[in-house]
């Protein structure tokens, strides 16, 4: 695989995405270097002596030569206080002025220091993938370390609980943990809906499972999270419960400077906690006191008529910045899944997160569908 062939992954299952994370930790270069090491030039970063090369005389130091990916775009316009758009442009279509706009803005503090990420393929020669720029202050906890220790967490409870689903972006992996043991009836929630993938119905499919979705940046996008999720038999539409989140963030003493080596640096007490996490995300959410308390509340909103469903969800849709195209699938779904009621407009929200390509926006979307469901009630009852 490419480097660029490791940054994404959808709908993947946990062998996958062990393997795909092991081939990205065997990619990655990870540099602390000042901003006059660093250089842009047709559109790539270069990063002085901060890679190797075998040759018949022996490995010396090379310059490494990273694409930024557009998160790390993003990092560049931050960190240089380059506006986001404009930069875009740039690369868009004036790689020269690209060039020219990062050199002259790391030129002004050529002291200043970065964490540098890449992926980089040792036996091609093309550029690699720069995933990030960041703060030398950042304490690095990586997706692999993560799953693992998650993992661990959780045998150390004896939970009967299984990885269902693992998704990979270009800023941050989704591990999707559920318990087919923990499971609650749900019948007024589900008892006018049925499937718009299968077209089963909830009433005669009403159990909700236990489970959590555990969340990690590697790349400065957001904490690492672990958030309960129960999720409906009839559909797999998941509900995340906001208000439980544990969340832990990236951020620790100044790394030394040059390139880190991940052979001597564990990350052990980070990873510690990470695992104590888990174990406290089983015993807490895959609990049936705590699914049968919060189905209660779900459920509490959950009958509210939607007598204008088109208007309805237009108004969810503004306040919750969804697209155009957002907002005409969850209608679609909201009418195939014949549940007119603030209840359906939830179901309609994450079964179309079901269907999105792009990971981050669909676990946005499966984030807000709660939120979705309350606006709903709410406009319903005052219009």
């Amino acid at each position: 695989m490419t480097a660029s062939e490791l940054l994404t992954r959808r709908h993947a299952g946990l062998g996958e995405i062990v393997e795909v994370l092991r081939a990205q930790q065997a990619a990655k270069l990870d540099v602390v270097t000042t901003a006059q090491n660093l250089w842009a030039a047709g559109g790539s970063l270069r990063v002085a002596n901060a890679d190797h090369q075998l040759s018949v005389d022996g490995v010396s130091t090379c310059d490494a030569v990273l694409v930024p990916t557009a998160s790390a775009d993003a990092d560049l316009a931050t960190k240089l206080d380059i506006p986001l758009p404009y930069l875009r442009r740039l690369r868009a279509g004036k790689t020269d002025l690209y060039d020219a706009n990062v050199n002259a803005w790391l030129a002004d503090k050529p002291d200043r220091r970065f964490l540098v990420r890449g992926l980089r393929d040792t036996a091609s020669t093309q550029p690699g993938v720069l995933r990030a720029l960041l703060s030398d202050s950042y304490r690095i906890v990586d997706n692999l370390d993560i799953l693992m220790a998650v993992l661990d967490g959780i045998r150390r409870t004896d939970a009967e609980a299984e990885v269902t689903q693992t998704d990979l972006t270009e800023t941050r992996m989704y591990v999707k943990v559920q318990s087919r043991q923990v499971a609650e009836m749900a019948p007024q929630l589900l008892a006018g809906y049925r499937s718009p993938f299968t077209g089963a119905s909830g009433a005669d499919n009403p159990l909700v499972f236990a489970g959590f979705v555990v969340s990690n940046s590697e790349t400065g996008r957001g904490k690492f999270t672990i958030s309960p999720h129960l999720v409906v038999q009839v559909c797999n539409n998941g509900m995340t419960l906001n208000r439980h989140v544990l969340s832990e963030v990236h951020l620790g003493g100044k790394l030394d400077e040059g390139r880190i080596r991940w052979s001597s640096d564990t990350q052990a007490t980070a990873l510690e906690l990470v695992g104590k996490k888990a174990r406290d995300a089983v015993s807490t959410f895959l609990d049936r006191d705590f699914v049968r308390a919060q189905l209660q509340e779900i459920t509490a909103q959950s009958s509210i008529p939607i007598t204008a469903p088109s208007e309805t969800i237009e108004h969810v849709a503004k306040k919750l910045n969804f697209t155009h195209e957002q907002q005409e699938a969850i209608l679609r779904d909201f009418i195939a899944g014949g549940d007119c009621t603030s209840g359906g407009v939830l179901h309609a929200v994450t079964s179309a997160a079901q269907r999105v390509a792009d990971a981050d926006t669909a676990y946005e979307m499966e984030r807000q569908g709660l939120r979705a469901m309350s606006l709903a009630a709410y406009h319903a009852i005052t219009v």
